[in-house]
């Protein structure tokens, strides 16, 4: 919907497959969102450093040329909130998105008003102030933001499938956050991590 006023903003879309960028461009467009559609990420990357989209929806190919895409993004100061998309996800492929940069990890095939719900809640968190806010564990690193949201639910109790619907995120990309929390900390299971943080009396 060039010129519309009422645009939500571009949203940028990368993917190989002609039909599933179509697919996605008619919902993003249905849901007042402009849309810009690239074969490859060569041609993103080019596009991103003349303007900056709200959000950008990258498919991870087998090969993960994606997170090459993605760290370029980031190298390039394109602040916008990332989403990445597979149809041959898994947790280490989650892990090493969310590690590169990306807001969520979305496996395919996915329902598109899933995928707008996603993108709708990736852009409102990156417009929302105060989102550089970090916490502590004691002895390890920093968490960033989304980290200390996942070891909160974590710390009530939650499974990965009920943070993963609190937070508007895909249960892969939380396991991606949790394995980012465990390494930070050292511990060897989530057992472990609360174990740590109810007997030291961490702030989170």
């Amino acid at each position: 919907m060039p010129g519309n006023t009422l645009s939500k903003g571009e949203v940028f879309v990368v993917d190989t497959d002609a039909a599933s960028r179509e697919q996605l461009s008619t919902a993003l467009q249905q849901s007042a969102y402009d849309v810009i559609c690239f074969a490859d990420g060569a041609s993103l990357l080019s596009e991103a450093k003349a303007r900056m989209p709200a959000c950008v929806l990258i498919e991870l190919p087998p090969d993960r040329s994606g997170l090459d895409m993605l760290r370029r993004l980031r190298e390039e100061n394109c602040m916008a909130p990332v989403l990445v998309t597979s149809a041959n996800g898994s947790i280490a492929m989650a892990v090493d998105a969310i590690k590169s940069g990306a807001a969520d990890f979305i496996e395919k095939p996915f329902r598109t008003h899933d995928i707008i719900g996603r993108i709708d809640a990736a852009i409102d968190e990156c417009a929302q102030p105060g989102t550089s806010r970090q916490r502590w564990l004691p002895g390890c690193e920093p968490l960033t933001e989304r980290e200390g949201d996942v070891l909160e639910h974590l710390a009530a109790g939650l499974t990965n499938k009920e943070i993963a619907r609190r937070m508007h995120l895909s249960a892969r990309t939380v396991e991606g956050y949790r394995a980012g929390i465990l390494k930070k900390a050292g511990a060897r299971n989530v057992t472990d991590l609360l174990r740590r943080i109810f007997g030291q009396g961490a702030s989170v």
